[in-house]
């Protein structure tokens, strides 16, 4: 009976251990994607995709929740200080692998973030004004040779349409004078305006104006053509060599954060990837849908880390 009596206790206590840790198993309630950019803009599109993708295949509520400022800064630090449970999921740009060089921020994202999943890439373009009266990238230069200091707009100090710029500018040894803005909007207000006859922005809201004939587009950034612009020469196909800068959106979570969780988010954001209409939509926004696996998105992270870190330096981007 004493036997008895022990086996039926240590199986009680064996139960009220078991029955806490099935109500915790992940996910259990609902999971923050932190876009650290305002809405409607390509991270958050991405963010959504994914997010209503992840609601059906997790059968729980995903939420996106825009948390900008401060070049985006703000929704990183935020998700940094986060507790690394699978509950908080940074969905950014690779300005999370750039920030660091040119801001003074309170974190290593190296440190503070773990990889998990590529979404997209896609291209800074170098847009211009028709009355700017070039059509081609060697028009362009040879323009800008005459009048050294052309203004050219971007979406802000720091970001990696500055970066493509200066790189640009001193691959060809050129002058150009950058006029930041507060975001891509009204650079692109501007542009279209005629207000600035250059600018190096990102591709996804320069396209429909592009296709209208408002602006004129001579180069992009990326090592291939992107499918959303293939008649649009790369940079090194235009002859800047060894210019190749893909603008990417992925997913992090804060260091610690279970490898199994990790992983699952990585499967599952896989097989959204995977699905035609996301597939679509992220074309229609001029993302190319990336995809692969936590190593690979690692690696990238810190090749661009690296490389952002010697841009930075060389060309004297940063911000006191």
């Amino acid at each position: 009976m004493k036997i008895a009596r022990c086996c039926a206790a240590l199986l009680a206590v064996l139960l009220m251990a078991a029955g806490p840790a099935r109500c915790d198993e992940w996910p259990s309630r609902t999971i923050r994607l932190i876009v650290p950019f305002p809405p409607g803009g390509s991270t958050d599109v991405g963010a959504r995709l994914i997010g209503n993708f992840l609601a059906q295949a997790l059968h729980t509520q995903v939420v996106v929740e825009n948390r900008s400022g401060a070049d985006g800064n703000i929704g990183m630090e935020a998700v940094a200080k986060s507790a690394p449970d699978g509950y908080t999921v940074l969905v950014t740009t690779d300005a999370v692998a750039s920030n660091v060089h040119v801001f003074r921020i309170s974190f290593d994202p190296l440190k503070a973030f773990v990889p998990v999943i590529q979404i997209s890439r896609q291209p800074v373009v170098l847009a211009v004004h028709p009355s700017l009266g070039a059509s081609t990238l060697d028009e362009f230069l040879a323009i800008a040779r005459r009048e050294p200091g052309i203004r050219l707009a971007t979406s802000g100090v720091g970001s990696q349409q500055q970066f493509v710029a200066e790189w640009f500018a001193k691959l060809a040894g050129i002058s150009l004078t950058h006029v930041p803005y507060r975001g891509g909007g009204q650079a692109i207000t501007d542009l279209v305006a005629g207000h600035v006859k250059v600018a190096s922005l990102g591709s996804t809201p320069l396209i429909p104006h592009y296709k209208a004939g408002a602006v004129k587009l001579l180069a992009q950034s990326t090592a291939t053509r992107s499918p959303s612009l293939p008649e649009v020469p790369t940079y090194e196909e235009a002859g800047i060599k060894g210019l190749v800068l893909a603008q990417w959106l992925g997913v992090l979570v804060p260091a610690g954060t279970p490898g199994a969780i990790r992983d699952r988010l990585n499967a599952e954001i896989n097989k959204a990837l995977a699905e035609p209409s996301i597939r679509d939509n992220l074309l229609k926004a001029a993302q190319e849908p990336v995809g692969g696996s936590v190593v690979e998105f690692d690696q990238l992270f810190r090749d661009d880390y690296a490389k952002f870190a010697r841009l930075a330096k060389e060309l004297n981007i940063h911000v006191d």
